[in-house]
C-alpha cells in the first residue's frame, strides 16, 4: 500500500470548530413576547399627547385662563417630547433599556398624579408638571426600537418593528375618543387617573416580566444581568437557555452629549423636515377642539374626540402616500 493511498483511507479527525453563536438565544415566541410588552409601553407616548386635545376647552374654563395659554401646555409637551428621547436613549446605551423604561413609565405615573391634584389656581403647576409628563413618556417609543435591535437581526427586523408600532400608532386613534369620553363623564382629571392607572400597570408588567436586552450588557441574552434592577422579578423569558456571570468589571459605555448628532447634516436635514410635519400637524389637531366647539356649541366632549379620527385617518393616508411613492421612485 502506497502512502498516499494510506492518507485516503485514515479517518479524517472530527472538527473542533464551534458552531456560531446565534444573535439572540431567544426563541421567536420569546421575541415576540418580548416585543408586545415593549409595544404596550409605547403606546403611552403619543396616548399621552392626544388624550388631552378634546380637554382643552374643558381645562380653558376650569383655570380660567384663555385657550392660548391653555395651548401653552401643548407647546411644552411637544418641546420636553422631541428633547427627552435623545437623554433617555444615552442613558439606556449605558444603564440598560429595562431600568430606563421602567423609569420612563414611574415618572409618567407620578407626574400624572399631580396633574390630577393640581389646583385650578395653580395655571403655573399644570404646564410644569405636562413637562414632566411628556419627559416620562416620550422616550418609550425610542427605548422599544433599542430593544428590537438588541434581540433581532435584519431579516426579522422589519416584522418586529411593524408589530411594534401597532402601538404608537394607535395611540393618536384612541386618545382623544378615550380622553372626549372621560371629560364628558368623569371629568377631565379622570383623564390623567387613566393614564396614572394604565401606566403604573405598564411598568409593573415590566418589572416582572421584561428582561434586560442590552447587549452591551447581557450580550445575546446568554450573560446574566449584573444589577439586579436588569432581571426580571419573574424570568419567564429565556429561563430554559443557561447563562453566564458577567465578567468582573466589564465596561460601561461612557454617557455622551446626544446633541452632537445635530452636527451631523444628513441627521439634521431629515429632523428638520419631520419637525416641520409635526408642527403642522400638532398645530391642527390642537385647534380642533377649541375651533369645533365654537362652531358647535351643540358639540359634547365625547363628540369632539371623535371628530380626530378624520384627522388621524387623513394623516395616516398622507403617509401611507409619501412612503408608497418614495419605494415607487427608488424602484424607477
Amino acid at each position: 500500500m502506497t502512502e498516499d493511498t494510506r492518507d485516503e483511507t485514515r479517518p479524517t479527525p472530527p472538527s473542533t470548530k464551534e458552531p456560531p453563536e446565534p444573535y439572540s438565544v431567544y426563541s421567536s415566541r420569546e421575541k415576540w413576547l418580548i416585543v408586545a410588552l415593549i409595544s404596550y409601553g409605547g403606546l403611552f407616548s403619543p396616548l399621552s399627547s392626544n388624550i388631552y386635545f378634546p380637554a382643552i376647552p374643558v381645562l380653558s374654563e376650569a383655570f380660567h385662563k384663555s385657550t392660548e395659554l391653555i395651548n401653552l401646555t401643548v407647546t411644552m409637551y411637544i418641546v420636553f417630547q422631541a428633547l427627552a428621547p435623545m437623554f433617555w436613549g444615552t442613558l439606556a446605551d449605558s444603564w440598560g433599556r429595562r431600568p430606563m423604561f421602567i423609569c420612563c413609565l414611574i415618572l409618567l405615573a407620578v407626574s400624572c398624579v399631580g396633574l390630577v391634584l393640581v389646583p385650578l389656581n395653580a395655571y403655573w403647576l399644570l404646564l410644569v408638571l405636562r413637562c414632566f409628563q411628556a419627559a416620562g413618556s416620550a422616550s418609550t417609543i425610542a427605548l422599544g426600537a433599542g430593544v428590537i435591535g438588541d434581540i433581532s437581526d435584519r431579516a426579522e427586523r422589519g416584522g418586529f418593528l411593524g408589530v411594534y408600532n401597532i402601538g404608537p400608532m394607535v395611540g393618536p386613534a384612541i386618545g382623544p375618543v378615550i380622553g372626549g369620553a372621560l371629560a364628558e363623564h368623569l371629568g377631565w382629571r379622570s383623564i390623567f387617573w387613566f393614564l396614572c392607572i394604565a401606566s403604573a400597570t405598564c411598568a409593573v408588567i415590566l418589572i416582572l416580566l421584561l428582561p434586560e436586552t442590552l447587549r452591551a450588557l447581557v450580550g445575546n441574552g446568554s450573560i446574566f444581568p449584573p444589577s439586579p434592577l436588569s432581571r426580571p422579578l419573574l424570568p419567564l423569558i429565556g429561563r430554559s437557555h443557561q447563562r453566564t456571570p458577567s465578567p468582573p468589571n466589564r465596561p460601561r459605555k461612557p454617557f455622551q452629549n446626544p446633541l452632537r448628532l445635530l452636527l451631523n447634516l444628513d441627521i439634521l436635514l431629515l429632523l428638520t423636515f419631520n419637525g416641520l410635519v409635526c408642527a403642522v400637524f400638532y398645530g391642527v389637531t390642537a385647534s380642533i377642539s377649541t375651533i369645533l366647539s365654537e362652531q358647535y356649541p351643540e358639540l359634547n366632549e365625547t363628540q369632539l374626540g371623535l371628530c380626530f379620527l378624520g384627522a388621524f385617518l387623513v394623516s395616516r393616508f398622507l403617509a401611507i402616500s409619501f412612503s408608497a411613492s418614495g419605494k415607487l421612485g427608488d424602484a424607477a
